[in-house]
């Protein structure tokens, strides 16, 4: 298979956990905290990992010469990185409803080509640019213009965007460096796991049997949504720019919204559709500009 349809496929893939990871966690917080949550389910996507980690690619990790030290800083910054962007979406579920925090977590898609153009000079392709403005205007739609109301849990959703783009970004830098998928998305999983479990212990009463009570939803978020999710992140970023894979993951606004209408009940109307197929359009356009502008596209 071509290298880019594998990634491309993975981030769809990506997306579509995420997206449907919402749900998850907005189930998940009748017996637990936010942090608490967050906690368990990176922990759970860290131990879904170690196996893989063992399998294929523990050896040629101890074969690379690399500086360990830079790599350890890189895994613990996507580690901070991973449990801000997961701890502020989780919080504001308890403020606001799935499609609201879903759609103001794709405000990540403004964000990366800003951070990939102006801090690292990354050749971003035109299209990316009316993409994104696309993208943002579908996410408005998906959160009802004629009831539009920035509250408490929407704040942090924003903040929250700003972690998952940074995120994204280093990525890809990281890679260049230190090309191990499994490595790095086990590893940013047991470290966000590490800083989530300090604020669970300060402001939350961790208990095992409440802890038992949300197994169905942490097994979804930490397995599938933190494991299995992230290790498709990294692979998607493997041969793709990150402006462009933004995009692409901005889908998981679109399918959070779809599977709240279809399990949480919570209803799309003909503007919240209109956003979803403004999104859709967006990262197909992007995806195929480049085909036409290969010389110039970064």
């Amino acid at each position: 298979m071509n290298k880019k349809i594998f990634s491309l496929s993975c981030a769809i893939l990506c997306s579509f956990i995420w997206g449907t990871a919402f749900v998850a966690q907005d189930m998940g917080m009748d017996f637990i905290g936010p942090y608490t949550f967050t906690f368990g389910r990176m922990f759970l996507g860290f131990l879904a990992l170690l196996p893989f980690f063992f399998i294929f690619e523990r050896k040629e990790v101890q074969k690379s010469n690399l500086d360990l030290k830079r790599i350890l800083v890189y895994l613990l910054f996507l580690g901070f990185l991973l449990f801000g962007g997961n701890a502020l979406q989780q919080i504001s579920l308890l403020y606001t409803d799935v499609a609201n925090s879903a759609v103001f977590t794709i405000f990540y898609v403004l964000i990366v080509p800003i951070v990939s153009y102006f801090l690292f000079s990354k050749k971003i392709h035109w299209s990316v640019w009316p993409a994104v403005l696309i993208c943002l205007i579908g996410g408005l739609f998906l959160s009802e213009l004629n009831n539009l109301l920035v509250r408490y849990g929407d704040i942090l959703v924003i903040i929250g965007a700003f972690f998952w783009a940074f995120h994204i970004v280093f990525i890809s830098k990281f890679l260049k460096i230190f090309n191990f998928p499994i490595t790095i998305a086990m590893s940013q999983c047991l470290f966000g796991a590490m800083f989530s479990f300090i604020p669970a212990i300060i402001y939350e009463n961790i208990s095992v049997a409440n802890i038992l009570m949300e197994t169905n939803e942490l097994l979804y978020a930490g397995v599938l949504s933190s494991g299995i999710a992230y290790l498709l992140q990294t692979y998607s970023q493997q041969n793709l720019s990150p402006a462009p894979v933004a995009i692409i993951f901005s889908l998981e606004g679109v399918f959070a919204g779809i599977f709240a209408w279809i399990i949480l009940d919570q209803h799309l109307n003909e503007f919240k559709i209109f956003g979803i197929i403004l999104i859709l359009c967006a990262v197909i356009f992007s995806q195929l500009s480049p085909m036409y502008d290969k010389k110039r596209y970064g």
